[in-house]
């Protein structure tokens, strides 16, 4: 039987706090994104949330979106577990690991009409992305929709960047110092802690032995080169936040 936890909100908040520690400008990449599938789409959308974790972009799209056909994919079985016991039957869970190109074969549908995607993708190295994106513009229909938000510093302001990102840390050590949000290493400590997903957290040690993150974080020039490698007719920034970006690509 698959595991829930005793609260999914109570995860969901302290995830978003943790998450908005690193982007306070988070609530509105979502926002854009979620705009640029109600602008492709006439009808309640299929969307895939890719590498989406706690669920935190399906669940706000299902509230923008009621009639939205959802998958979420991931492989954290952590962040699985909340997404599980957060979206219960208003979405698809798909546990695959973006590494191996099989994961195309997990998912219930072809033919999806957005893939959206939010600081997730910079783990992958840079020629597993190149592919990847190839990969991604195949289960999307024919005028279908793939954003991409993460870090992509723009190295034409290189002093602002170091500036924006100064500021923004000492924001951030300011919050966690009042208690406001749990730090990254906090957050997993609770989680490792609590009865449910502490299991988990062991699990989550063998499906990323060194970690995460591999911190590939090219600027948007790199992305849109190869998304037009990768085949999509279309591609562009669709918001830009500082430091962050989200580029769009249309098959």
């Amino acid at each position: 039987m698959t595991p829930y936890v005793a609260d999914p909100g109570a995860w969901q908040e302290s995830w978003d706090l943790q998450q908005s520690a690193f982007m306070p400008d988070r609530e509105h990449r979502i926002a854009a994104m979620i705009d640029a599938v109600e602008a492709v789409t006439e009808n309640p959308p299929r969307v895939l949330d890719l590498a989406g974790g706690t669920g935190s972009i399906a669940l706000r799209v299902l509230r923008r979106l009621p009639g939205a056909q959802v998958t979420l994919l991931d492989v954290d079985p952590v962040l699985l577990c909340i997404a599980r016991a957060s979206l219960r039957d208003r979405a698809q869970i798909v546990t695959a690991d973006l590494r191996d190109p099989a994961w195309t074969g997990a998912l219930p549908h072809a033919g999806y009409d957005a893939v959206l995607a939010a600081t997730a993708l910079h783990w992958l190295p840079a020629e597993r992305l190149r592919v990847l994106y190839g990969e991604i513009r195949t289960v999307l229909r024919p005028g279908g929709l793939l954003v991409n938000a993460d870090h992509m510093p723009d190295p034409q302001l290189p002093g602002l960047t170091k500036q924006l990102v100064a500021s923004a840390d000492a924001r951030r050590d300011a919050r966690y110092a009042a208690g406001a949000a749990p730090t990254w290493s906090a957050w997993w400590d609770l989680a490792a802690a609590d009865p449910v997903l502490g299991p988990l957290a062991a699990d989550r040690a063998v499906v990323h032995p060194k970690g995460a993150s591999a911190e590939f974080l090219p600027p948007v020039s790199w992305h849109l080169e190869a998304l037009r490698d990768a085949g999509f007719t279309e591609s562009g920034t669709l918001w830009r936040g500082g430091p962050d970006a989200a580029v769009a690509a249309v098959r």
